[in-house]
């Protein structure tokens, strides 16, 4: 494997026939190449996804009020459907399947005025239950979430997200400490992070119960979310078709009414996605793996053809006593050689372009890091080499079994 002269022989038909070898390496190369960029690609579109329900719970089911547009029971169409305690208790006793469960009250928008000491800011509230945490996968930094006993209680306590305490507190423990919103005092019992980024680290989350009782809320709800725990797509499809029957029926609207209740399922969403992006996945191996074929081919048909024209001297070589291994083997480096080469360099240009598109792309919501798994391009180069030798054998037996006599005689 390590003979100098047949290297030395090897290069030197390379280099008389550069047009032809460039031409064999650049097939495998575009194979390779095209390979892992379709693949950094898929991965992106991927994360993608990935990092678009990273915010939220995705077996999780999100209901809203809405405006009715269908008369029914001598109703007209256009009433508003506000959502309240009672819906979320009646939910809760009537769906097996219901694990993690919140109702939210919201002020949007930087309506409630934060104040600590000097400092003020205007950020957003959002008035929910203990199982909220859950649905927005909300991770504690310091302290606790709102509990069951601040509900019970109308405690006036607040957890804050890492912007809020970034802007008023400015490095210094928050924890216990007193703040101010609309004017009226709660105390701060934890600080959380989002992995939504800074428009989710910039609410205040209340006891809804306090929420509700301070700033007008009665029993009104603006949206309820529960999670379903395991269930597959058809039974949170079911799950969501009776939530639209039960309200329907204390709300007094058309169940076949898509506009009096907005029921966002999540486990649907989110498998028809996965669905599409394994498609598309599926649909770039095919397409890379033909592309690498194609190169394969092409490197077979070159050997082929130059097993054709060195007919006369293969015929020396074994009239002058080589053996078939050492011509077998003289083809089969020359493939080998040529595909590895080829192989590796359109593996360095396509992780190469990957990573400058994840620079330049940078953290887009539907399109990021767009790079692909270095243990699969490393053996998809392997698999080219193998492929490559393989199709560097059929030559290089044909070459081995030509007669002297008949090779001598070839034209």
């Amino acid at each position: 494997m390590f003979d100098r002269e047949k290297w030395g022989e090897i290069f030197d038909t390379i280099r008389k026939n550069k047009l032809r070898t460039a031409l064999t390496g650049f097939a495998v190369f575009w194979g390779i190449f095209m390979l892992i960029f379709l693949l950094g690609a898929g991965n992106g579109l991927k994360h993608g996804v990935d990092h678009g329900f990273r915010d939220d719970a995705v077996n999780s089911i999100w209901i809203w009020g809405g405006l009715t547009a269908k008369p029914y029971k001598g109703m007209q169409p256009g009433r508003y459907i506000r959502l309240e305690n009672e819906d979320l208790d009646h939910l809760r006793r009537t769906i097996p399947q219901l694990d993690h469960y919140t109702g939210r009250f919201n002020m949007w928008g930087g309506n409630a005025n934060i104040v600590y000491k000097k400092k003020y800011a205007n950020f957003s509230l959002r008035g929910v239950h203990p199982g909220h945490t859950y649905l927005e996968n909300t991770t504690m930094k310091e302290g606790r979430y709102i509990n069951t006993i601040d509900l019970q209680q109308f405690r006036k306590v607040a957890v804050i997200g890492r912007k809020v305490q970034e802007e008023l507190f400015e490095g210094k423990d928050p924890l216990n400490e007193w703040i101010t919103v609309n004017g009226i005092a709660f105390q701060v019992v934890g600080t959380y992070t989002d992995s939504g980024g800074e428009r989710e680290e910039s609410i205040v989350y209340l006891p809804i119960t306090t929420t509700q009782r301070i700033f007008g809320g009665s029993n009104e709800l603006d949206q309820i979310m529960f999670t379903v725990g395991d269930v597959d797509v058809a039974e949170s499809q079911a799950i969501a078709e009776q939530v639209r029957r039960t309200l329907a029926a204390r709300h007094v609207f058309d169940p076949k009414d898509d506009n009096a209740i907005w029921v966002r399922n999540t486990i649907e969403d989110y498998v028809k996605i996965m669905q599409i992006t394994g498609g598309i996945s599926l649909f770039i191996w095919v397409i890379g793996i033909g592309t690498i074929i194609a190169g394969v081919v092409g490197v077979s048909n070159i050997m082929l053809i130059v097993v054709k024209e060195r007919t006369r001297e293969i015929g020396i070589r074994k009239a002058l006593g080589a053996t078939p291994w050492a011509v077998v083997s003289q083809t089969l480096m020359e493939s080998i050689f040529i595909t590895a080469a080829a192989g590796y360099f359109g593996l360095v240009c396509g992780v190469g372009l990957l990573e400058w598109l994840a620079g330049v792309i940078g953290e887009q919501e539907m399109f990021r890091d767009p790079t692909v798994d270095i243990g699969i391009a490393i053996q998809a180069t392997i698999v080219l080499v193998v492929a490559g030798a393989l199709a560097g054998y059929i030559p290089a037996r044909r070459a081995a079994r030509i007669r002297p006599i008949e090779a001598l005689r070839d034209e």
